[in-house]
């Protein structure tokens, strides 16, 4: 298979791991009246994460999150040219996700949509800082668009679930466009999700940036593993 499609496959099976399975389990708490808990929906999410980026680092970087390709793009570690196409793969996989739990468990919790649960303003600010978290994580342990080692996948998903153990019971915890994007198209709940949308990705642009200037690492545009 062309290696220009490996890398959209896998943002699209990526995608729809974390979703299925992040989303998944908050659907599953509420039908076990809290069964799994917010440390077991933190554990999956950070989890998935984790198994993601191992396996599918050297095929397109699992960014599996337009807001870290944006992040990538704007401080010029991505090629620009296919922002478009990881963006469909991702926000495709993670609508399919929220169609096959809608499937199995119906409409229940919302399918794990990012709410609100304070003020909207509370719930942006902790997004972008979430996503400034994870963006400098992800850099740090990244080179262009391929994570190195495992080490990188248990520092990634290690984020991911701090940042849901404590910020989850607030704001969800999203800091994933896509994540937040599918149970909300698919529920036709998109109050909020603008939140979701912008917040993220601002907060992965400030990281990318910000970790750029503390160390001074811009070496131009990485072209993805041929």
């Amino acid at each position: 298979m062309d290696l220009e499609w490996r890398k959209y496959i896998a943002e699209y099976f990526g995608t729809f791991a974390l979703v299925f399975a992040g989303t998944g389990a908050i659907v599953v708490d509420d039908v076990t009246n809290g069964g799994v808990g917010n440390l077991g929906i933190a554990a999956a999410f950070g989890l998935v994460v984790m198994v993601m980026v191992y396996s599918l680092g050297d095929i397109s970087g699992a960014h599996i999150n337009p807001a870290v390709t944006l992040g990538f793009a704007i401080s010029r570690h991505f090629p620009a040219s296919q922002v478009p196409l990881y963006w469909i793969s991702q926000f495709g996989g993670a609508i399919t996700a929220s169609l096959l739990v809608r499937l199995l468990f119906g409409n229940t919790a919302s399918l794990g949509a990012t709410i609100p649960r304070t003020s909207i303003t509370t719930s942006f600010i902790l997004e972008i800082i979430l996503g400034i978290f994870l963006m400098v994580v992800i850099m740090a342990v990244a080179t262009g668009t391929k994570e190195v080692g495992g080490m990188a996948a248990i520092a990634i998903g290690g984020t991911i679930a701090l940042g849901a153990i404590f910020a989850g019971p607030i704001s969800g915890a999203s800091i994933n466009p896509a994540r937040s994007f599918a149970p909300a198209l698919v529920t036709g709940d998109l109050k909020d999700v603008w939140i979701y949308l912008l917040a993220p990705s601002i907060g992965a642009i400030a990281g990318a940036l910000f970790y750029q200037l503390e160390t001074d690492n811009f070496k131009g545009v990485v072209e993805p593993k041929k």
